[in-house]
């Protein structure tokens, strides 16, 4: 066997390795899948690290929970993207993948979890990543759910879609940056930013200024770090190419948008488009809800949900 063979035996291997401990870190944490479960849930979360932080607080998944017993149970499995949570972190400013990776990387974990016809949610970021799992991987998918996302990758929009809105663009990038290395300044600017997001009845500061603080935690100690975490901005340098909004009409499972009418990142249009260009897609939007799925939109979304994953 050659030099050259022998080393890239050895690092298929130390990737297969790898791949077994995440499945068993996430066995340990979420339990074994049982054929009495109902329908699994697959979670894609944004492009930041914040949002698997804000789930995973204790508060978080208290009332998360008890909405979800109050009409019904899913096992669900939440998980970060790259450079998101607690995965693996690289240079933000030359991220070494691109959106397939991201979309391979659901599918081998879906695959590693042995779990098959999964309802797929995807949030932000997360549902471009859904949106691509579908049209690539169909036979691991049984339903999609799109949540505050567009039907074309970051960077240029198309001419008949909304892009961000110029006034969130001016107010989000004209602020001065805080310290970040510094919590409570960082904290103050990330919950200046959610009320930026949250549409006029989406904005709950305790709940902001808690997720920014655990996202500072536990991100890294460089001021780069800490920037990316907040701010998603490696995804900004990320290759979505090809397109994919052409084959929107490929998605052959039952799909849910939810859009809030009040989105200045993704706006309202983004979340029409994708309904209509979907088959069979249905829209449920959120009035008065900008970015995400803040905590009082929680009881309709949730219904919503579950009827539409049973």
């Amino acid at each position: 066997m050659s030099e050259n063979s022998s080393s890239g035996s050895r690092g298929e291997q130390f990737q297969a390795a790898e791949r077994e401990a995440a499945k068993q870190r996430l066995l340990a944490q979420a339990g074994p899948m049982k054929s009495r479960d109902p329908a699994g849930l697959f979670r894609v979360h944004s492009e930041t690290r914040k949002n698997r932080e804000r789930w995973a607080s204790a508060a978080h998944r208290r009332r998360t929970c008890y909405r979800e017993r109050s009409a019904g149970w899913r096992y669900v499995v939440r998980y970060d993207l790259r450079d998101a949570g607690q995965s693996t972190f690289v240079d933000p400013d030359a991220p070494a993948y691109d959106l397939r990776d991201l979309v391979t990387d659901a599918a081998e974990l879906l695959v590693a979890l042995e779990l098959r016809g999964t309802h797929v949610v995807g949030l932000g970021v997360g549902g471009l990543v859904a949106q691509l799992l579908a049209l690539d991987h169909p036979d691991q998918v049984a339903s999609l759910t799109l949540i505050s996302t567009r039907p074309v990758a970051p960077g240029p929009v198309d001419l008949d879609l909304p892009d961000h809105t110029p006034e969130m663009m001016a107010e989000m990038f004209g602020r001065p940056e805080p310290d970040w290395t510094d919590r409570d300044s960082v904290i103050d600017y990330m919950a200046g930013a959610a009320r930026l997001m949250s549409g006029t009845r989406g904005f709950d500061e305790a709940d902001a200024r808690v997720g920014a603080g655990l996202v500072f935690d536990r991100a890294g100690r460089t001021a780069k770090a800490q920037r990316a975490s907040h701010l998603g901005s490696m995804f900004a340098a990320v290759d979505c190419r090809p397109r994919w909004r052409e084959r929107l009409g490929e998605i052959a499972v039952p799909t849910l948008v939810v859009h809030g009418d009040e989105d200045p990142f993704f706006p309202y249009g983004n979340g029409v488009a994708l309904a209509e260009e979907i088959p069979g897609a249905a829209l449920l939007t959120l009035r008065g809800i900008g970015q995400g799925l803040p905590r009082r939109a929680w009881p309709v979304a949730v219904e919503a949900l579950l009827r539409h994953t049973s």
